[in-house]
């Protein structure tokens, strides 16, 4: 459990690339630490003190002289350019050439040459001209060996590396419990939420990516809040919308069998049961076509039609309703034609006009009409009823609501047609709003997205 850890993970992997940045860099530097220009300067200045040394010394007693230079940590030797070698060291002369002993002493007083190093790891040869004897010119070359300085500086270097390690390692667990301690209270959020506690929420005031995250999560679980709460609802409204009718086609076959309502009377009672009989089946078909919509399995056959066609339909299939109530329909269509499922939107018409039915009293009047926008077609269909209180109008979509719950027994509905028109629309990616004003009535404005946009939307 504690090597699965984030934590643990954090300051292994951290640690891990620590250390082998440190050795990298370590052993980098060592391998390339002798091809670097970092002491030319000061070895210059050496070589150039050793030369003056040189010059102020007598002829015979150079060779005492570069016996006493060979106790300190660099050597010499002077050679003429007859090849005549003054001091012993035999690594300087084997790396000492001829026409290199003619270029230093070609050079002018007190310039200096660092031969080539390659290969030369831990020492440098500086060549510079000296005069010995007056009017001749030796090479003088200055053998400087600072592999006991490096190995030093290598220790040095190595120690603080260490310490850095010490101290970044002890960092980062520190670090690590301020990047974890958030990760593991969302986990015990998550595991109240598992448990069914949908209110619990975090409080963060970082705007770093843990913070967004720990933001992400309370927003998703205020919205699987709102979900139970939706779901509790809707077992409660179906249940309360299949218990009232079942209640009165058991209340009245139960009057029927037991005689209890006269002969003459018993069809005015059959005509109730077939109704509510009627509202039920209609509840569970909407039931099954909203589920049917919430799922992604739901056949969507979208194709260019004429709407205008398709509305006039609609409103003939719907003539005994407004018939029945004196009921003036008016159209105003333009011609046009969409790309969508034509099944689904005459199912959304049909359901706008039967509700602007519905609401429309007697002798009153719905109108239709259609009209092309920028961005595609626009369809309103008003009526001239009671109109929406302004604070039904944002619940209005929502499933089993009704504007007036008092009356909803006197109107023929379970709240679920708007629900459905809203799911078709949204399939389509198709927008609707509603205007109303109680009193006057309320339009019903559904917006269609141009035949091309929704062809090239349909096949993405």
């Amino acid at each position: 459990m504690f090597k699965k850890s984030l934590y643990f993970q954090i300051v292994i992997i951290f640690i891990g690339v620590v250390l082998i940045s440190l050795a990298s860099a370590f052993f980098i530097s060592s391998s390339f630490f002798h091809s670097e220009v970092i002491f030319d300067e000061e070895l210059s200045n050496i070589s150039s003190g050793v030369a003056e040394i040189v010059e102020l010394t007598g002829a015979d007693d150079l060779p005492q002289l570069m016996d006493t230079i060979k106790t300190y940590y660099f050597n010499a030797v002077i050679v003429s350019e007859g090849g005549e070698v003054i001091g012993e060291n035999a690594k300087i002369v084997n790396e000492v050439s001829k026409p290199m002993i003619q270029h230093i002493t070609s050079l002018n007083q007190g310039e200096t040459y660092i031969l080539p190093y390659e290969h030369k790891a831990n020492y440098r040869i500086i060549g510079l001209p000296v005069s010995i004897v007056a009017g001749e010119t030796h090479a003088l070359f200055v053998f400087i060996n600072y592999e006991e300085e490096f190995e030093s500086l290598r220790k040095v270097v190595f120690f603080t590396l260490c310490l850095v390690l010490m101290i970044g390692s002890g960092l980062i667990l520190l670090a690590s419990r301020y990047l974890v301690n958030p990760v593991k209270k969302l986990t015990n959020a998550a595991r109240e939420m598992a448990k069914g506690n949908f209110s619990v929420r975090m409080e963060t005031k970082s705007t770093d990516e843990v913070g967004e995250l720990i933001s992400s999560f309370n927003h998703m679980a205020s919205e699987v809040e709102k979900i139970d709460q939706m779901r509790e609802d809707f077992v409660s409204s179906v249940s309360h919308e299949i218990q009232s009718p079942i209640t009165s086609i058991r209340g009245f076959t139960k009057a029927i069998k037991d005689d209890v309502v006269p002969k003459q009377h018993q069809k005015e009672y059959l005509d109730i049961i077939y109704q509510e009989t009627e509202r039920l089946s209609r509840l569970s078909e909407n039931l099954l076509r909203l589920a049917s919509l919430d799922s992604e399995q739901h056949p969507y056959r979208p194709e260019t039609y004429r709407i205008d066609e398709q509305l006039r339909r609609t409103v003939l299939a719907t003539e005994p309703l407004w018939k029945e109530k004196s009921i003036y329909v008016s159209l105003e269509l333009e011609k046009a034609e969409i790309y969508a499922d034509q099944d689904l939107m005459e199912q959304v018409w049909f359901n706008l006009l039967t509700n602007a039915i519905k609401y429309t009293p007697k002798n009153g009047q719905v109108s239709i009409g259609s009209e092309r926008e920028i961005r595609g077609l626009v369809v309103r269909i008003k009526d001239t009823g009671k109109g929406i209180p302004e604070e039904s109008i944002p619940q209005l979509f929502d499933r089993f609501y009704k504007v007036d719950k008092a009356r909803s027994s006197a109107i023929d509905g379970n709240g679920l047609g708007l629900s459905i028109v809203k799911k078709i629309l949204a399939i389509h990616q198709y927008s609707i709003e509603v205007v109303s004003e109680e009193g006057l009535g309320s339009i019903f404005i559904v917006r269609l997205k141009d035949e091309k946009e929704a062809k090239t939307k349909g096949n993405h």
